[in-house]
């Protein structure tokens, strides 16, 4: 069963990057935030030197926009906390924008961090934040997103699942994905060698499958 939520203590409060990361994979994000595992290559290291950029840059107002960087977040309803890159105000309205290095991608990790940004917002100044962008630093292109409810909804869920699965320290086994290529982190996983090999039924099915 979770433990229940202490409202008053931040310090079991869930880092806002930590969805994304479970959404990519969920033994990545035990690696990270459970065992405290963290390996750099060329790609985070390009993702860090950006979101330092952004966070370090001043607070500056364009086109009657103000624009604070490294805002920090926080939602006792959710059990999160975190920084947003940067956060627009539209007049008394919100609206954070989140930086990436690559490109759009086709799973939703990254709306699901940029919304539980947002959520945040709205929990800190009690006022709706309807939507946000994404910026991604190969297509030098923004792209909106608007908080709608099954997206609120799949913020709601991956943010308990993660904190549940953090706060257990709990580490799931790991499993060979496409993604694995894509992974800093996969010279500590190690999913070839230490993925449960298939039951000898499975085996015999797939020599028959093939």
């Amino acid at each position: 069963m979770q433990p229940p939520l202490d409202r008053n203590s931040e310090t079991t409060l869930t880092p806002v990057s930590a969805l994304q990361h479970y959404l990519f994979c969920p033994r990545q994000c035990a690696l990270i935030h459970v065992e405290r595992i963290w390996t750099e290559d060329a790609a985070t290291m390009q993702g860090r030197l950006m979101h330092e950029r952004v966070d370090g840059a001043r607070p500056d107002r364009r086109a009657g926009v103000r624009i604070v960087r490294g805002l920090t977040l926080r939602s006792l309803a959710l059990g999160l906390s975190g920084k947003a890159d940067a956060v627009e105000f539209h007049g008394k309205t919100p609206y954070p924008v989140e930086y990436k290095r690559g490109r759009p991608k086709a799973h939703r990790a990254d709306e699901v961090q940029l919304c539980a940004q947002g959520l945040c917002l709205e929990e800190m100044f009690g006022v709706d934040v309807p939507e946000g962008a994404l910026f991604y630093g190969q297509t030098r292109k923004r792209q909106v997103v608007r908080f709608d409810e099954d997206l609120r909804a799949l913020v709601r869920e991956t943010a308990a699942a993660c904190r549940a699965m953090i706060t257990d320290g709990r580490t799931p086994p790991p499993r060979r994905t496409p993604a694995c290529k894509r992974c800093s982190l996969a010279s500590e996983c190690l999913p070839d060698k230490l993925e449960k090999p298939p039951g000898v039924s499975r085996w015999l099915a797939r020599q028959l499958g093939d």
